[in-house]
């Protein structure tokens, strides 16, 4: 009997993509899983339908935006265009779209069964911090909201609060949430705690991010402690400002980035992971970010902001401290607070947890979706 087919669309370099790749690796063995997106064939898929890189999926028409002509402004997009004459309709049991953008092309493909929208973030607000943004391209995304994932079959996100918001304002029902958790690593255990301690923080260098409020923080706890940061997004302005921030601070270091598949292991050789961002938005807000869950993983304690989706989990498990606000100054304090003692609990704490709080844990949500569209079906 043939696998049922699913396709996973994601106008993304899916190859890099940790969330998709989780879909990949969740359907990979029991459906012919075919991706549609950017870059190079990502590893599990049967077949990948490459978008070219020259097609700008991001692109809107600036005449069309302004006159809020929504459905010709996003039919005009490149990317959109592209799909339209390049796959054909019918084709796929079922789609797993990603994000509003792949919502509408999921339902113009026709799948035989239905669509799973997938919502990495409370998209309509993304920038909301940017006046022109927020005139002319907010209403775009609610418009592909309520014209695209209302006719999905079941509609997926990041974090309870984003999931409760889509309800709330466009009417979906019963939105799943499926935090951005890694991978359960089995192997790995806490190491002994350093001295000094080794703070830790990972990800992108943007400026929204105020990363260098994490190297004043530590700077200002002093030779107690030491912290280095893994950056992406390393050509730009901002990135070397922090590189020359780190270079005048005797216990602070920007390192390379490292391949998402070697991260973890990486982090397990610190204490603490480091993260605190300021809710300059809705989805800056309810922040719940991978980074929090690579922290679990690799067995580490964490000092994080009080932004609200992580402080509950973090609490729930014991796994480190919460800065009173955003300040430096409250980062600093908590780092401060710091002992060997607390952070080995910590660390055996996020050890105890990282079953629990592991993408096996939460991703059967996605199987499960698809499965009810082939029952339905």
């Amino acid at each position: 009997m043939p696998k049922p087919s699913v396709l996973i669309l994601s106008l993304s370099p899916i190859a890099a993509d940790a969330r998709v790749l989780k879909q990949v690796a969740l359907f990979a063995s029991d459906f012919e899983v075919t991706t549609l997106g950017y870059g190079p064939h990502p590893p599990g898929a049967a077949e990948h339908i490459r978008l070219p890189d020259d097609v700008i999926s991001w692109k809107w028409e600036p005449k069309l935006v302004i006159l809020h002509a929504h459905p010709a402004t996003y039919w005009n997009n490149p990317a959109m265009r592209w799909v339209r004459r390049n796959v054909p309709k019918g084709r796929f049991d079922v789609i797993l779209a990603n994000d509003v953008e792949g919502s509408g092309l999921a339902h113009m493909l026709r799948p035989r069964f239905g669509f799973h929208a997938d919502l990495h973030e409370f998209s309509s607000r993304l920038n909301e911090n940017d006046t022109g943004w927020n005139t002319h391209i907010r209403p775009l995304y609610e418009w592909m909201v309520r014209a695209h994932v209302r006719r999905a079959a079941s509609v997926s996100t990041i974090g309870d609060h984003i999931a409760r918001e889509y309800e709330r304002q466009f009417s979906l029902r019963d939105v799943a949430v499926i935090p951005n958790a890694t991978p359960y690593e089995p192997t790995l255990a806490p190491r002994g705690v350093q001295e000094p301690i080794a703070l830790v923080h990972s990800g992108a260098a943007r400026r929204e991010r105020a990363l260098e409020m994490h190297i004043d923080a530590a700077a200002a706890a002093g030779p107690s402690v030491r912290l280095d940061l893994y950056l992406t997004q390393d050509t730009t302005d901002y990135y070397r400002s922090l590189v020359a921030r780190a270079d005048a601070t005797p216990n602070v270091r920007v390192l390379p980035p490292v391949p998402y598949a070697d991260l973890v292991r990486t982090l397990n050789g610190y204490d603490m992971g480091l993260f605190s961002l300021p809710p300059i938005t809705f989805n800056t807000e309810w922040v719940l970010p991978n980074k929090f869950f690579d922290f679990v993983q690799a067995r580490l304690g964490q000092i994080i902001g009080p932004s609200p989706e992580m402080v509950s989990i973090l609490r729930e498990h014991d796994l480190g401290l919460v800065a009173s606000d955003f300040s430096t100054e409250a980062l600093t304090a908590r780092i401060r607070e710091l002992t060997p003692e607390s952070v080995r609990a910590f660390k055996a704490n996020a050890h105890a947890a990282s079953r629990e709080l592991s993408a096996e844990s939460y991703t059967s949500a996605w199987r499960t979706a698809v499965d009810r569209i082939l029952q339905r079906g």
